[in-house]
């Protein structure tokens, strides 16, 4: 059993996973970078490894039974137990997502990755989850994802364009991180949903205003969270964000 403490980042390659995973790293964490890309897996690693972080690969498509079992069973051989699952793999599903537009099978896409893809990944991770003394389970959501924010009045709404795939999924998400919050209550297992806001990355063209490292800084908060802290709750940079 490995002495530090033992993170799998899934999406970790690029973006905000790398950043959540050189977040975790610097604390002297040792971190499974979960990705499917064999070469940028690799070269997130190595360039972990040049900033004095324990990173290891863990080839991982969220998206795939097989592949998540796999996961599973690297992380027993490696380092026994799984401390922090950082759930933060995600697409947008495609182009066009207004409801009169979309196709079905872009939202299906989106649901598949962002939705089934973390509770896939959740339920291969937690008998390791459970050997843990504090284990924590965080899910990358979206504010996008808010049904308060959807529905608000126009001059509150920080809700991004109209969208009929990824913003329900993060909705979908964030009702069965409830879920999960219900069935694992009494247990030490802490399971919340963070915001990383509206981040430059490839998911979005790279339009947002706030870089990978800011998004990445709830992440690890909700990673780092005392025993006592909060579950099944929903946060970003300025507390707690409305269902």
């Amino acid at each position: 059993m490995s002495e530090r403490t033992i993170a799998l980042v899934t999406g970790a390659n690029k973006g905000i996973g790398y950043e959540i995973a050189a977040g975790l790293g610097a604390l002297g964490w040792s971190i499974g970078v979960g990705a499917r890309d064999e070469q940028r897996r690799d070269a997130a690693v190595e360039k972990l490894r040049a900033a004095g972080v324990e990173a290891f690969g863990v080839p991982l498509d969220v998206t795939d039974d097989a592949s998540a079992t796999a996961a599973a069973r690297l992380i027993e051989e490696r380092a026994g137990r799984l401390d922090v699952l950082v759930n933060n793999a995600a697409v947008t599903g495609g182009m066009p997502q207004e409801p009169t537009r979309v196709d079905p099978a872009t939202i299906r896409t989106a649901v598949e990755t962002n939705v089934i893809g973390v509770v896939r990944v959740t339920n291969a991770m937690l008998p390791l989850l459970r050997r843990s003394a504090s284990p924590r389970i965080v899910n990358m959501s979206s504010t996008v994802g808010s049904l308060a924010r959807q529905s608000g009045p126009a001059a509150e709404q920080t809700a991004g364009p109209v969208s009929a795939a990824y913003a329900p999924s993060k909705a979908f998400l964030n009702a069965v991180t409830l879920q999960y919050a219900r069935e694992l209550s009494g247990t030490n297992i802490l399971i919340n949903l963070g915001c990383p806001g509206y981040v430059a990355t490839d998911l979005n063209g790279f339009r947002g205003v706030r870089t990978p490292a800011q998004g990445a800084a709830i992440a690890v908060e909700l990673a780092t969270l005392p025993d006592d802290g909060p579950t099944g709750q929903f946060f970003d940079d300025a507390g707690v964000v409305p269902w």
